[in-house]
């Protein structure tokens, strides 16, 4: 025994005077973020835009000092032990791409499991699990969040997801946010936005991307999850749109073009997500669902009317998508042979009455009330043609929504009856930018809820105080959307509580 011991003393002296693994010299402000056990591998790994046959397989290599080229071996196998490894090559990332690594692996077969991992620089990377789409299946699972910001705090709706079983996770938009510390947050929770400064240039979107990427949350939903996702505005910049930003001033941040140029490119580098094509675009599970994700920002969208009097609002020239968007949206809509039809929006599409709560801001005209003859456009395009169980799904907001669309809320839509409704829309909270109770108290916020919901009868459910995600179950006869809130943000927590579900039964535009 006194010899065991000994030997067990000896190993434990060994085992503390190892040396940590040494972090990366060169100038990277986030290397206090770095975990020494994932080098060089910080930011884990990730996968996107799951198709029936192949899906993009993502991570960074980050090197201890800044190098020309890193070679990276990536493996994809059917079981997490690497023993029928189907798919292997070697490629190299370089700065040009911020060692970023992302591969398009084909060949798959649908509706399956695969795991995947990188190797670079004598490590091997985390192992990550995907899913490709199916061509049959009685059951989709959907994970849909939006509006993740770092200083308001920890991701822990990301942490919830990676523990469900889902087949994918829609990020509807705002994966991070353009401001610089303390303009748009809580920095008393001690995460702080690097740079320090209102992002603008090519490095300053891809140190911000890489802040994100290192919450512990992210990077277990990542390793766990397939994501669909579609940017909103403050990817680039608050309010954004073709031609220019409401968060950006020539005078102060320079050329809109150039900026806009650098946050697509830190986008495309640092999200799996397919790259070569439009950003909009389309997704099928099967006879069972199709998906649509809308670009509502840098593809079509005009500037945003000033106010319900500003000639803007009622342009025939104002476009939310543009020509060649809903053009796209309308043949897909009308060539789908699928049960339920999802669309992924950015923004509401919903008529949203807000005069109750804000008299001076009657519409909310960022979102689709602000494009009314468009939206009027798809309106009738869908009930003209007679089309059934369309579901539109919406961030932004920083709130929670169930709604039945309808044509005229006023005129023709029967709140006891459902009449004049013809689509049902879903908004997800926020993971963690601040919404109504941040700056006021929830008793307050509970009494703007009930004056929305009264003088918005088509609105059966809105929670303007909590964060989360909504889970979105479709099966042949049915959908059902579940909100998830978790119980803080200021630090990682395992908690959350299911707050509220809705039924809407195929054929009918009617939430029970």
């Amino acid at each position: 025994m006194k010899q065991i011991t000994l030997l067990s003393l000896l190993l434990l002296v060994l085992i503390a005077c190892q040396k940590p693994a040494p972090l990366p010299k060169w100038n990277d402000p986030l290397v206090a973020g770095f975990s020494p056990a994932r080098k060089p591998f910080y930011h884990g790994v990730a996968s996107g835009d799951p198709l029936t046959d192949r899906v993009i397989i993502w991570t960074r290599v980050t090197p201890d000092d800044s190098v020309a080229r890193i070679a990276v071996t990536w493996e994809v196998a059917t079981d997490e032990q690497f023993g029928s490894v189907l798919k292997l090559d070697t490629l190299s990332t370089t700065p040009a791409r911020d060692y970023t690594v992302k591969v398009d692996v084909t060949g798959l077969e649908p509706g399956q499991f695969y795991y995947y991992r990188f190797k670079a620089l004598n490590a091997t990377s985390p192992v990550g699990r995907t899913k490709t789409l199916p061509t049959a299946a009685d059951s989709v699972k959907l994970a849909v969040v939006s509006c993740s910001n770092w200083e308001f705090g920890y991701f822990n709706a990301y942490d919830r997801i990676a523990e469900k079983e889902v087949d994918a996770v829609l990020h509807l938009g705002d994966y991070i946010y353009e401001y610089g510390i303390g303009t748009y947050g809580d920095t008393t929770i001690g995460r702080l936005h690097v740079p320090a400064h209102e992002i603008v240039s090519l490095n300053d979107y891809r140190s911000r991307h890489s802040q994100y990427r290192l919450d512990e949350g992210s990077i277990q939903m990542g390793a766990r999850h397939p994501m669909i996702a579609i940017w909103d505005d403050h990817e680039i910049a608050n309010n954004s749109y073709v031609t220019g930003a409401q968060n950006h001033q020539p005078d102060k941040e320079g050329d809109y073009e150039k900026r806009k140029a650098a946050a697509r490119q830190a986008y495309y580098e640092w999200l799996p997500i397919r790259e070569g094509g439009k950003h909009y675009r389309s997704f099928s599970f099967g006879s069972l669902a199709d998906l649509w994700m809308l670009d509502e920002r840098l593809e079509g969208r005009t500037v945003q009317p000033a106010s319900l009097t500003d000639p803007a609002y009622l342009n025939d020239d104002a476009t939310m998508l543009g020509a060649e968007q809903l053009s796209w949206l309308e043949n897909g809509l009308q060539n789908s042979k699928a049960t339920w039809k999802v669309i992924g929006n950015q923004v509401i599409f919903s008529d949203v009455e807000l005069s109750a709560v804000y008299p001076r801001m009657p519409r909310n005209l960022d979102s689709w009330d602000g494009y009314p003859k468009e939206k009027q456009k798809l309106k009738s395009f869908i009930v003209d043609n007679k089309m059934k169980d369309i579901i539109f799904l919406a961030g932004d907001t920083h709130s929670s929504w169930a709604i039945e669309v309808a044509t005229d809320v006023k005129k023709t839509y029967n709140p006891k009856t459902s009449a004049g409704a013809f689509a049902v829309e879903f908004g997800t909270t926020s993971v963690s930018s601040g919404n109504s109770d941040e700056g006021t108290s929830a008793d307050t916020v509970r009494m703007m809820e009930t004056a929305m919901l009264k003088s918005n009868p088509h609105i059966k459910y809105l929670n303007a105080r909590d964060h989360g995600y909504l889970l979105l179950t479709l099966r042949p006869e049915q959908a059902k959307a579940e909100w998830y809130f978790v119980n803080t943000l200021r630090t990682r927590d395992s908690n959350e509580q299911l707050a509220k579900t809705y039924f809407v039964d195929k054929g009918a535009a009617r939430l029970q």
